[in-house]
């Protein structure tokens, strides 16, 4: 007599399963790349939304799998199997661009390419790169930018074999640590304090499938299909516009200057920001709106009454750089308290690591706990090794290690309580180093070496942390068994690392780099050494009162978090102290602040009722942005127009 095992979840790590993740990986390396180079349009896989993720999944659940489910249900990939796919996909989405490849080749070569007698990078840096970290040959560095000439037929591949295999492995074990970070942190997150995850919320409703209908039941909601018009319809107009400007486009962004210009206040609406804002709870919402008005305030006051606070931290994170010291003292608060709040589910997982106790359940993870602890310790002293052979002196790289995870935690944290898709940090690691403790211990070796970490540690608006965080959320219900997860993730890594640096060499050659995308090759490769020729020219001492700031904002963070644990009616949350001084929350202020002002509206004159029913409507907004994006790339493609970018932000 058979037994017939009940509520038996299905397998969501099948071959098929693993094979369209892999191959929508490897079209969002080469789609992506593609676009930033050749086409110049949306950008789909540059912030942590992850955009060619959802239009691609899209795609699959709501065209492909549904036309295979008619043909024959058992073709039809499975709710748990959709969930491995996006995973894959928006860990892939991490990669192309600002995550990893569009950073990585224009920044190890532009030393070489961009130095001129007047900047005197052939004297003062070139010499400080080791020659294992870029490809040989001043002229195909030359040819990398310009593209190749008629008479040179063949691409250099084998020059770039070396380097990028050395830099692989660097970039390999730190995707490897951050998702060993994760993994010690999700159950914390997800089932103890219950964050949101507003980024993970739209793929979960499109992959929950009901029997054995092969079609979510969202797609079949009306109210959908109301804001993914709005989105599709508004944006489509700009698109159109751009192919016939007798077309009137629809602006959605103005400026308006403010304290005698000396500051732009910024009205912006992005509909899959909105989207995002609408699920984040009110005081996360009114806080970050908030707490960036309170700081574009004050920096008006400064510039308009000739205060200046100058100290040169680079280009990245906060526009001054007494909010770039206070937001690093914030977030530093931010992920100790976090792991303090998590202190016993961290002694369980370190106590799983030494002594394997029996009673401490792991496997509802994607990798033990054994391997997650261990993984991270020993991937990090890889990582310290590495970085102290490129020129980082021996003390120093644990402080700035330990600085920049702090950073990519934070921001992590950030991402998926608050749902800011577009967030970045308001300093950087190298940035923290220099300004903490001078640049003079350093040296030019050392400061070299600092400029190389920018490829992954800089404008840090993706990473492979965050990805794998709203990841682990998609595939929490998917199936009891994980452990495939892991390889699941790492192949999309892999996968989708290879071919964007694949197409980027191959575009890169073919049409010349800075024929390409402006900032990749341009501004976005010169900044690590246009920052750290200064300081090896003027070394700086060790900033003090930049340490006073920190400590500030660390004070004041704690007192916000202290007051929000003990009084329920307190209206700031700690996060929009961290995040709100940012440039990025410059430009969404207003649509935070529109989130909150409908939010509100909705709970006090509807309820949780209308506010569960309306849902639907701001999840098609994000739909409908990003499937506008990705159906204009591909009219462009078809009809070769080159820079529509209908999308930014």
């Amino acid at each position: 007599m058979k037994t017939v095992a009940f509520n038996k979840k299905p397998n969501a790590f099948t071959f098929r399963a693993f094979v369209v993740g892999t191959a929508a990986s490897f079209i969002i390396g080469v789609g992506t790349t593609y676009n930033i180079m050749v086409l110049h349009g949306s950008y789909m896989a540059i912030d942590f939304s992850a955009a060619a993720a959802i239009f691609l999944f899209f795609l699959l659940t709501f065209i492909v799998n549904a036309a295979l489910g008619k043909i024959k249900s058992n073709f039809a990939l499975s709710s748990s199997e959709l969930k491995t796919v996006y995973v894959m996909m928006v860990v892939a989405c991490a990669i192309p661009t600002m995550g990893m490849s569009a950073q990585l080749l224009p920044i190890i070569t532009s030393p070489f390419y961009y130095a001129l007698p007047e900047n005197s990078w052939a004297e003062l840096i070139q010499p400080h790169i080791k020659p294992w970290l870029v490809p040989q040959g001043r002229l195909w560095i030359k040819y990398f930018y310009e593209g190749l000439p008629s008479w040179e037929g063949n691409i250099p591949w084998m020059i770039w074999i070396k380097p990028l295999l050395i830099w692989g492995s660097f970039l390999m074990v730190l995707y490897f640590v951050m998702i060993c970070m994760m993994v010690i942190l999700r159950k914390q997150w997800m089932e103890k304090e219950r964050l949101i995850y507003p980024l993970a919320q739209l793929p979960l409703e499109m992959a929950q499938l009901e029997g054995k209908a092969v079609l979510s039941p969202f797609f079949k909601d009306r109210i959908v299909w109301i804001g993914f018009a709005i989105a599709f319809g508004v944006s489509s107009l700009n698109g159109l516009h751009y192919y016939y400007p007798v077309v009137p486009g629809v602006q959605l962004v103005q400026y308006i200057p403010i304290f005698r210009r000396t500051t732009t206040l910024i009205f912006r609406l992005s509909f899959p920001m909105l989207g995002f804002f609408y699920m984040v709870h009110l005081d996360v919402a009114f806080s970050l709106w908030f707490f960036n008005l309170l700081s574009l305030a004050v920096r008006g006051f400064m510039k308009y009454f000739g205060y200046h606070y100058t100290e040169n931290l680079g280009i990245y994170g906060s526009p001054s750089p007494i909010f770039a010291h206070q937001g690093m003292g914030a977030i530093a608060v931010l992920v100790i308290s976090g792991l303090w709040v998590g202190r016993e589910h961290l002694k369980r997982v370190i106590k799983k690591a030494f002594v394997n106790d029996p009673n401490i359940d792991d496997t509802d993870e994607a990798i033990s706990y054994r391997v997650a602890f261990w993984g991270m310790l020993i991937g990090l002293i890889y990582m310290t090794f590495w970085l102290n052979a490129i020129g980082i002196p021996t003390w120093i790289v644990p402080i700035f290690l330990l600085a920049t995870f702090i950073i990519f935690v934070g921001l992590t944290r950030i991402v998926v309580e608050s749902g800011m898709a577009e967030a970045v940090a308001s300093t950087i690691g190298s940035s923290f180093v220099i300004s903490g403790i001078g640049a003079r211990p350093l040296g030019a070796e050392g400061l070299t070496a600092m400029a190389l970490t920018y490829v992954w540690s800089s404008d840090i608006r993706t990473f492979v942390m965050a990805s794998a965080a709203n990841g682990l959320k998609v595939a929490e219900s998917s199936s009891k068994r994980k452990r495939p997860l892991f390889w699941a993730m790492m192949l999309a890594i892999i996968i989708c690392a290879v071919s964007s640096i694949w197409m980027l060499l191959r575009v890169s050659y073919l049409y010349g780099g800075i024929n390409g995308n402006s900032w990749f090759y341009g501004g976005g490769a010169k900044a690590p050494y246009n920052f750290i020729i200064t300081q090896i020219m003027n070394p700086t001492e060790a900033n003090i009162t930049g340490w006073y700031i920190k400590g500030i904002g660390a004070g004041i963070m704690a007192i916000l978090m202290f007051l929000r644990q003990r009084f329920l009616w307190w209206p700031f949350h700690p996060i929009g102290f961290a995040i709100g001084p940012i440039w990025m929350m410059d430009q969404m202020w207003f649509t935070v602040f529109l989130a909150w002002i409908i939010k509100s509206s909705i709970l006090r004159y509807g309820g949780l009722k209308l506010y569960r029913t309306l849902l639907p409507l701001f999840l098609g907004l994000i739909l409908g942005q990003f499937v506008c994006n990705g159906t204009w790339l591909i009219l462009d493609f078809i009809t070769g127009h080159r820079g529509n970018q209908i999308f930014w932000i």
